[in-house]
């Protein structure tokens, strides 16, 4: 794998998140770079398809979990059942509130208050097994809000694999909560 400085160019496109790099790694991932380094899918909200939401009510990770992939992700999921090499999956989590609306009482919606987002590129080729953020057949990210120029995960199985186990044997992801890959 080439070594160097990456020049990201982060883009939207109909397709999905595109990224401009000056490396090998353009038909693999727009947002990784050379030596593995995840970068956050600059506007990913709208150039991604949304796969489906969590709602956790209360804890530290409460609020609203929004995944979202590229459309050609799911359209490969579809045919083969598997994920695609270089996929990306963002999941934003959002804080929320609830009120009283014409559709009843105590409705919880989302709120602007962003607390996190998690990000996973799919490596079928274990690329950068050495790096501390890839394995298990993905890259994995953590980004915090101020600062998404920095992954905030160094060690992805201490710091993702935690809430990923019950999904081990379905390729990490909980793919019941996306109905839209089976349409």
């Amino acid at each position: 794998m080439k070594k160097g400085i990456i020049a990201f160019a982060l883009l939207a496109s109909a397709g999905g998140v595109t990224t401009s790099i000056a490396s090998d790694n353009t038909s693999f991932s727009g947002i990784v770079d050379a030596d593995g380094n995840i970068a956050f899918p600059e506007g990913f909200r709208t150039s991604m398809v949304h796969l489906g939401s969590w709602f956790v009510p209360d804890g530290g990770a409460s609020g609203f979990h929004g995944v979202y992939t590229e459309k050609e992700t799911v359209e490969a999921f579809r045919k083969t059942g598997k994920f695609p090499d270089g996929a990306t999956l963002v999941k934003e989590l959002r804080a929320h509130a609830s009120g009283d609306f014409t559709t009843g009482a105590g409705v919880n919606y989302e709120t602007e208050n962003l607390k996190q987002w998690f990000v996973m590129v799919k490596d079928t080729e274990g690329r950068f097994q050495d790096t501390g953020v890839w394995g298990g057949g993905w890259g994995w990210a953590l980004f915090k809000p101020g600062n998404l120029g920095v992954n905030a995960s160094s060690d992805y199985k201490t710091d993702c694999l935690g809430c990923h186990i019950p999904a081990k044997d379905n390729d990490w992801i909980y793919t019941d909560a996306y109905p839209i890959l089976a349409e």
